[in-house]
């Protein structure tokens, strides 16, 4: 078995060539694989490892550089990924809107057990932020799909379709937690008052919540060879 680890976090990074460096290095030596992006304003990737010991080795190395990591942990029954990349890139999630900054603005977190009644509310807006092939593969009850192709394309569909004025609360979720907390930022900087996301994403809310009280349908669609999560973190 392998150990998976789903991690973002939204910290300023003074130099990620150098870190990316320092990383790649941790993780030759450890052999593991995934994907980590680099940027000046944080870290987002998904990693496997095949012992507990080697997993903790890169978070510990990561977690020397980003505080209050919180990684989504699952497991893979054979390797989920044929290499590892770390890359440096302009933004850690595209969404091309540099005057964005989660750190500073962003909406409520609302935890995976507190969310079924978020979204009960017929006052609330229910966006989930990933595109439309994930969107297809499993979503929650009430979910608008924004019918974006990429995550680049959100602020469009926000600018066309949402209002400050008409829309009071809204209530966004994607994977791991990545997408609706910087899309929850671009909304509090559009005027939108009342603005949650789930924190921890699907990911999160699958682990937490018992199967017979979700209110997800399908599966949970991941980037690696796994392709899809269902209740429990469930290959």
């Amino acid at each position: 078995m392998y150990s998976v680890a789903a991690l973002y976090r939204f910290q300023t990074v003074l130099d990620p060539e150098t870190l990316a460096a320092a990383l790649r290095a941790t993780c030759a030596e450890h052999e593991i694989c995934g994907t980590l992006i680099l940027a000046s304003e944080g870290i987002n990737g998904t990693i496997a490892a095949a012992s507990d010991a080697q997993m903790d080795s890169i978070l510990n190395a990561i977690r020397a550089h980003f505080d209050n990591l919180e990684p989504k942990m699952s497991v893979a029954s054979e390797r989920p990924f044929q290499r590892m990349k770390v890359k440096v890139k302009p933004e850690i999630v595209t969404m091309r809107t540099p005057h964005i900054d989660p750190t500073k603005h962003a909406g409520t977190y609302v935890d995976a057990k507190e969310w079924n009644a978020l979204i009960a509310d017929p006052g609330v807006v229910v966006i989930d932020t990933r595109n439309s092939f994930e969107f297809e593969r499993g979503t929650f009850e009430r979910a608008i799909d924004p019918g974006t192709k990429a995550f680049k394309d959100f602020p469009e569909y926000v600018d066309r379709e949402l209002d400050p004025a008409k829309h009071k609360k809204i209530a966004m979720f994607c994977t791991g937690g990545i997408r609706c907390e910087k899309a929850s930022s671009y909304l509090v900087a559009k005027g939108f008052e009342e603005v949650y996301h789930l924190k921890g994403g699907i990911l999160q809310y699958l682990e937490d919540v018992p199967e017979h009280e979700s209110k997800w349908q399908g599966r949970c669609f991941v980037f690696d060879e796994r392709e899809t999560l269902g209740h429990g973190l469930a290959e």
